[in-house]
């Protein structure tokens, strides 16, 4: 069973670049967007989801930010949105959807950034620690369960290009990557390190500036994370970097899984 994580950076620009192709190549069952930043009238006029595809857009309230949205071969039922917990509670800035799919629960996730302001940091702590305490019961759960998404955090300095320079910056702070770490030892797999191993230097996520994308100086902010009962499943995971150089300044994830 297949499944793709991509923020594309708004899914209407994202159209104009042609992730029609990249829908088809990467021949997903299920497939889950972050940074949609669109509602379904907003769409482009004559374009339409790929034929068969189950899809719920989950958008954030105000128009043209944030958003996520989950598609799927077979049907698939919502079972919430947001994460709960008293900081935004009613999740309007669209940040979670979970939904189970062929007896697999999906949790798409676009975690805060905090790079735009203090606020926003502040924002993104409380969010994280929130979240991460709605995901503990999942951990356990007999069923599959793959958490994805972009959650603006570099774990290690093998996921990012500069970690000296970055060392100070919202998405490599040390308290950041520390609770990244109490995440993992909460018991969720991540699976494309599981998969690479360490010293494995590939990016998901490149700045517009100073010829980063080009260069391949990046960071690997976007996720697949697996309970237990998911991770014994692990077949492959990649990134697929061509997507982030024509569609998104993010790339797609690729995760298989035998099941």
């Amino acid at each position: 069973m297949r499944f793709v994580s991509w923020n594309v950076n708004g899914l209407r620009a994202a159209i104009r670049k042609g992730i029609d192709g990249y829908f088809s190549t990467l021949n997903a069952d299920v497939t889950m967007l972050q940074e949609t930043r669109t509602l379904e009238e907003q769409l482009p006029k004559g374009w339409s989801w790929p034929a068969g595809w189950h899809v719920t857009l989950h958008p954030a309230e105000k128009k043209g930010y944030s958003g996520v949205a989950t598609a799927s071969l077979t049907p698939h039922t919502v079972i919430g949105r947001g994460k709960g917990g008293l900081l935004d509670a009613d999740d309007t800035e669209g940040r979670v959807l979970t939904c189970e799919i062929n007896g697999v629960v999906c949790i798409n996730t676009y975690l805060p950034s905090g790079s735009a302001k203090d606020e926003r940091q502040t924002f993104k702590e409380t969010w994280m620690d929130e979240w991460r305490a709605w995901l503990q019961p999942f951990i356990e759960d007999e069923r599959p369960v793959v958490v994805c998404g972009d959650l603006n955090i570099a774990h290690t300095e093998d996921d990012i290009w500069n970690p000296k320079g970055n060392a100070k910056n919202s998405g490599f702070l040390p308290h950041e990557r520390e609770w990244f770490s109490s995440l993992l030892n909460d018991g969720w797999t991540d699976a494309f390190r599981h998969h690479a191993g360490d010293g494995v230097k590939t990016y998901s996520w490149w700045s517009n500036r100073g010829q980063a994308r080009a260069n391949d100086r990046g960071w690997r902010i976007d996720y697949f994370l697996l309970n237990e009962a998911a991770a014994k499943a692990l077949v492959d995971c990649t990134i697929v970097r061509q997507g982030g150089l024509d569609v998104s300044d993010h790339a797609p994830l690729v995760l298989d899984l035998d099941l």
